[in-house]
């Protein structure tokens, strides 16, 4: 791996962990550049401003969640239906697990960058679109196998569902309770429920 690709990663890792804690526009460039001792020349090496490198650790994070995502979703192991209500205990479980009200970087910044940002709206919108569609694919598996409802149309299921969960996220954070996360749950078991 050369240099340039390295402190490039090395500046998305670090700016991601703060941005993570703290929001986008809570977090200067100084800090993220002091943390991960880059100086500010090279950090416009990479990115021609802020707004830039949000856009770059957005796309990089769905890139990530998204290979995960895959993953999980077509694997061999159980019903489309196991492996999409796993995927949701995941959620349930990483909440618990993260005491700081961290998360998930999408459910972090989706409230705070929409209205300030186009360029990170859009890579917001893109990178939710391809989760929407990752998850209708899923369902269309598990109603194929008769393990999920055909009630209602794949993507329009996933959407809700999306929703539904990125809703619960924030408002878990809001109250620092698993109660909302795990009322999602209970709620996507019933609209997933096979007839």
């Amino acid at each position: 791996m050369s240099r340039h690709i390295d402190t490039r990663n090395h500046l998305l890792d670090t700016g991601s962990q703060i941005i993570l804690g703290r929001g986008f526009s809570a977090v200067g460039l100084a800090e993220i550049l002091g943390t991960a001792e880059v100086p500010k020349g090279s950090f416009y090496h990479y990115f021609a401003s802020k707004e830039a490198f949000g856009v770059a650790m957005l796309q990089r994070y769905f890139a990530e969640y998204l290979a995960l995502l895959r993953q999980r979703l077509t694997r061999e192991e159980g019903t489309a239906h196991e492996r999409l209500l796993g995927y949701y205990q995941q959620w349930v479980a990483n909440h618990q697990a993260d005491c700081s009200g961290g998360g998930c970087l999408a459910v972090k910044l989706s409230g705070e960058v929409a209205d300030l940002s186009e360029p990170m709206r859009e890579a917001l919108a893109e990178g939710m679109h391809g989760v929407c569609g990752l998850i209708a694919d899923c369902i269309i598996q598990g109603q194929q196998e008769g393990s999920i409802t055909t009630a209602q149309a794949a993507p329009e299921l996933a959407a809700s569902l999306y929703s539904l969960w990125v809703g619960s996220a924030l408002l878990s954070k809001v109250q620092r309770s698993l109660l909302p996360l795990q009322l999602a749950l209970q709620q996507t078991r019933l609209l997933l429920q096979a007839p």
